[in-house]
């Protein structure tokens, strides 16, 4: 996994964990590597996977059962992709938008 340097890597690591449990590698229900594993995996310290593993179990994207590991939770996908149409939604449309009646492109263009 490379890293953004302009965005932190517990972010970074959060973000990634939901784009492999949205492409089905990780499946509802499913276990996910444990946070020294996907810290040994990807180059990090295991406590910069803790913070991701604790975002996203406060998103309800996964929990913990207390000794066997984190599981993707079972409606993971419908919060995540909530998540994500809304940050599409507010922050990046926007500057879509904005570019496109830059360059002159009509919207309708990509409707269709």
């Amino acid at each position: 996994m490379e890293f953004d340097s302009n965005k932190p890597i517990y972010i970074q690591i959060a973000d990634n964990l939901c784009e492999r449990i949205l492409s089905g590698e990780f499946k509802p229900g499913g276990r996910i590597p444990s946070v020294r594993e996907w810290g040994a995996q990807i180059g990090v310290n295991p406590n910069t996977v803790a913070r991701s593993y604790e975002i996203l179990t406060d998103r309800k994207v996964i929990f913990n059962q207390r000794g066997i590991g984190f599981f993707v939770a079972g409606d993971a996908l419908d919060v995540i992709r909530d998540t994500e149409r809304r940050k599409f939604i507010d922050e990046e449309l926007p500057l879509f938008r904005s570019r496109a009646s830059l360059l002159g492109i009509d919207l309708k263009e990509f409707i269709n």
